[in-house]
């Protein structure tokens, strides 16, 4: 789309302003808003001007002028704002004209432009499943005397004996109960399809949605793959509209991991495939789940660096609550052709040769899209400029429920980082591939390494409420 064509939506939808947006390093969108009447062709040669020093994580007070260039492929309309808004997502540049290194999008596009002087492939398509809860109610605190979190939701497991409904109508989701059920237990039919259909107005094809396993109202939408950047964009659609569909019906979404305790977390699962022009480079018929050498080396560059990865896919503390063992939590470092305890799953059902893909399953969706996708794109480009084979390290394949090993041989089975901070010291320790086309910079990784040590620190430090549970009467 040209700036002509933004104009031109701009008129003919009496647009009243636009919303011009860029993310920060955790992955949250930010905006400044202009009149439409303000907005002319100089404004996207320009940028807008904003204040980087207030974003956590990148610019000093010193050199706080910052400009965000929109770009006219990401234009959506807004459907919550009362008045016409056009929203725009951004690079970050500096007031020189140069691209802001610590730039989540920037970096996504250079790993997209890194792909294609390899010789490997012309583009690497992505599909995130993103799941999350959609809640009645959230509570919660975090001072000096007093810490806690209550959530609540009329489809809640804990919620069979309340009075407070008016009468109790029952049909709440079993722990564990959630997957796929019809109303009356699925109470979120209605408010998932007008998810859909604003997405759809957004301009993502939505494939399904239903219920997920977790009790409390968790739920999925997929929607249709893309390239690397755009899937990136269309994922801060998503969240937004999630976010704000819930807030109309009167609820509150949240795509944190592991919201409730002894339940399945909500996850991303990541699809990705590289073709070379039309011709797909993951399918070979007959072979191990109709995989290709390519595919299998891009599976041992994900798998031999997923460690260091996990910091940039995982990157919470909340996300290893959901990397625990039986919540069906990706926590092995295996592949596998229909195996959903493995890190790596190859879908194998209705697969065409095009549909042919690796599905990481670990990710969640407190990672930031552009700096994950990226971060997979060049672990996978790693396994195959260095012929990395899964089978030769011991990652499988493995077609067994992994839960059901002997000690013994689930002791031969790499796992996941216990934690952000074991994360985070793997990224230190392994962060090579991430250099490659100058994609990510080692100033970039330090800075984030320290952004991310700290929000570790402030969690590790505080007093936990299990702690009284455990030792106040000691």
């Amino acid at each position: 789309m040209s700036v002509q064509d933004v104009l031109k939506v701009i008129e003919e939808n009496s647009i009243e302003y636009v919303d011009f947006r860029f993310v920060d390093l955790s992955g949250k969108a930010h905006h400044i808003t202009l009149p439409a009447t303000e907005v002319e062709e100089e404004t996207f040669e320009n940028g807008v001007a904003f204040d980087g020093s207030s974003i956590p994580g990148f610019r000093g007070i010193e050199e706080s002028d910052m400009v965000m260039l929109p770009d006219t492929e990401s234009t959506f309309i807004d459907p919550f704002t009362a008045h016409p808004t056009l929203n725009i997502m951004c690079n970050i540049h500096t007031p020189e004209g140069d691209r802001y290194d610590r730039d989540p999008r920037s970096i996504a596009q250079k790993a997209e432009e890194f792909l294609q002087t390899t010789g490997v492939g012309t583009a690497a398509f992505f599909a995130p499943e993103s799941e999350f809860f959609i809640f009645d109610d959230v509570r919660y605190e975090s001072g000096q005397q007093s810490s806690f979190y209550a959530v609540d939701s009329e489809e809640a497991a804990w919620n069979t004996g309340r009075k407070e409904e008016g009468g109790n109508l029952g049909f709440k989701v079993r722990q564990k109960g959630g997957y796929v059920p019809v109303a009356p237990v699925d109470t979120q039919q209605d408010i998932r399809s007008e998810i859909c259909n604003l997405l759809a107005d957004a301009g993502l094809r939505v494939e399904r949605h239903h219920h997920e396993v977790a009790t409390a109202g968790q739920g999925e939408i997929n929607f249709r793959f893309d390239t690397l950047t755009k899937t990136a964009d269309n994922l801060l659609k998503y969240k937004y509209i999630v976010h704000n569909t819930a807030r109309q019906f009167g609820k509150v979404a949240t795509f944190m991991p592991k919201p409730i305790f002894g339940d399945n977390g909500s996850g991303m699962h990541v699809h990705q495939s590289i073709f070379d022009g039309d011709t797909p480079l993951f399918y070979e018929k007959g072979s191990y789940a109709n995989l290709s050498e390519t595919a299998l080396h891009y599976i041992g560059g994900i798998l031999h660096h997923a460690p260091a990865l996990i910091a940039l896919t995982n990157p919470s503390t909340n996300s290893f609550k959901r990397l625990v063992p039986g919540y069906e939590a990706p926590v092995n470092l295996v592949y596998s052709k229909g195996n959903r305890s493995a890190a790596v799953r190859i879908p194998v059902a209705a697969v065409t040769p095009k549909g042919c893909r690796i599905e990481f399953r670990t990710p969640d969706s407190t990672a930031n899209p552009y700096l994950a996708f990226a971060a997979m794109l060049l672990a996978g480009l790693d396994g195959i400029k260095n012929k990395i084979d899964p089978r030769k390290l011991g990652y499988g394949p493995l077609d067994k429920n992994i839960y059901d090993l002997s000690d013994a041989d689930k002791a031969e089975i790499r796992s996941v980082p216990a934690s952000l901070e074991e994360a985070l010291d793997a990224l230190e320790a392994d962060y090579e591939f991430l250099l490659q086309g100058d994609v990510f910079s080692e100033e970039f990784i330090h800075n984030y390494l320290s952004f991310k040590r700290d929000e570790a620190k402030s969690v590790s430090i505080r007093v936990h409420p299990h702690e009284y549970s455990l030792y106040f009467d000691c």
